[in-house]
């Protein structure tokens, strides 16, 4: 039996370990250690697994990901994410669909402290959808709105996104950061033209809220200066070159644990749950990674990824069809299959495929993150979903799923702008590294 038939056995075993509900993390190291060990023998395979077990949890810039889970931990501890969306309701809030607005800006400011889509639509959920509901919003919009403003989590940074497939392909991690920041604010933009266009033509579901003062205004742009103050000061120390991306994160979460005393919530309660939630995340992160490792290289071993690419070179479509034929591909899978799991799977064959074909890692990086954030929202489990079903109890998982489409259309419209115009996701880390 060919090397190739192997590989492809193994993803066919792989996806049968995850339809039957067995953890990302388990399915890659038992199909990654069997698979080497039938390619290459027991001994390697067993090498392979205690290296990468060792290499993994021993990678400096790794420190990241718990630094910035706790940093996030700390920010929605101390109230920070209530801040924000306070302040942008009472900026937006009297305008039709304000609240819903409100409800992207406070997910695209969590998600410049968490790094995490889950974390975000967990919080704006509770935070948001009974305020939109008292002012009388639309099932579909005020939920729709919760879970599209969710997966801005992963894209805008920090991202634990970035972080694995930084790990996974060696590329810089502070290069991804830099290169989310722009798709970041365009997609945030997008997903607030698509409330727009919502309450335009049926304004019963976003009917304008109450008017503030100047001086409420203010107060409440105060309140979230804590938020604003951390996120200057972790992405801009990491784009002047203050800072490394991991030096960024624990000046990051000292900050967010100075807000959480100054702000009278320090309680050994509270830095309890705190620190059992971002430990808990992070070994879940590194589990991944381990198993991803090990995975890696069995589809190296398996000659599968070169095997693919001769065969869509043979098609014809040429690389922008060849590209456009792997993005339709992440956006099926990402209806099944939750979307950093996706990432480490696919990653080891499309990696070395597309920037085969000539395209950017860095642009890449933004591209595969935005079509996983799809996946995240995407019938029939659209992950994003069914967390915020989790936190709304009283609207059907349909009604939520209708009330998503205008965001996903938004999300299309700019992935094909970064498609057409790279620019936007490359001009920061060229301008950070020239």
């Amino acid at each position: 039996m060919s090397p190739e038939i192997f590989g492809l056995l193994g993803f066919v075993a792989l996806f049968a370990f995850l339809a039957m509900g067995t953890p990302v993390a388990i399915a890659l190291l038992v199909v990654g250690f069997v698979g080497t060990t039938l390619l290459s023998g027991f001994q390697a395979a067993a090498f392979t697994l205690s290296g990468q077990v060792f290499a993994t949890v021993t990678v400096y810039e790794l420190t990241i990901i718990p630094l910035f889970i706790l940093m996030g931990n700390l920010a929605s501890a101390a109230g920070l994410s209530r801040d924000l969306f306070e302040a942008a309701h009472k900026m937006i809030g009297r305008f039709k669909g304000g609240w819903a607005g409100a409800t992207i800006v406070g997910c695209a400011g969590f998600a410049a402290l968490s790094g995490s889509s889950i974390a975000s639509a967990i919080t704006m959920g509770k935070v948001a959808y009974p305020e939109m509901r008292r002012y009388d919003y639309g099932a579909k919009l005020a939920t729709g709105s919760i879970a599209a403003g969710g997966t801005l989590g992963i894209l805008i940074p920090p991202s634990t996104g970035f972080v694995i497939y930084a790990v996974l392909t060696e590329e810089s991690i502070g290069r991804l950061f830099m290169a989310g920041v722009l798709p970041g604010i365009l997609l945030t933009t997008m997903f607030l033209v698509a409330i727009a266009v919502v309450t335009f033509f049926w304004p019963e579901e976003g009917p304008r809220g109450p008017k503030f003062t100047a001086k409420e205004k203010l107060s409440s742009l105060m309140r979230a200066t804590g938020i604003a103050g951390i996120v200057l000061i972790t992405i801009g120390g990491i784009y002047t070159g203050l800072f490394t991306p991991v030096e960024a994160a624990g000046v990051g979460a000292f900050f967010a644990l100075f807000m959480l005393i100054i702000r009278r919530k320090c309680t050994v309660a509270t830095l309890y749950d705190v620190s059992a939630e971002t430990l808990k995340t992070t070994g879940m992160a590194f589990f991944i990674l381990i198993g991803a490792n090990v995975f890696a290289p069995f589809v190296a071993l398996s000659h599968l990824p070169a095997t693919i690419a001769e065969g869509m070179g043979a098609l014809a479509l040429g690389t922008y069809g060849t590209l456009a034929l792997i993005l339709l591909g992440y956006v099926i899978l990402g209806m099944f299959i939750e979307g950093l799991s996706l990432l480490v799977i696919t990653l080891p064959i499309v990696f070395p495929l597309v920037v085969g074909l000539g395209f950017d890692p860095i642009w890449l990086g933004v591209v595969m993150v935005i079509v996983l954030e799809m996946g995240l929202i995407s019938p029939p489990v659209g992950v994003n979903v069914f967390i915020v079903k989790s936190v709304v109890h009283d609207v059907k998982i349909e009604t939520i799923f209708a009330g998503i489409m205008p965001f996903w259309l938004a999300m299309i419209a700019t992935l094909a702008l970064i498609v057409i115009f790279p620019e936007i996701a490359l001009l920061l880390p060229n301008a950070m590294f020239n």
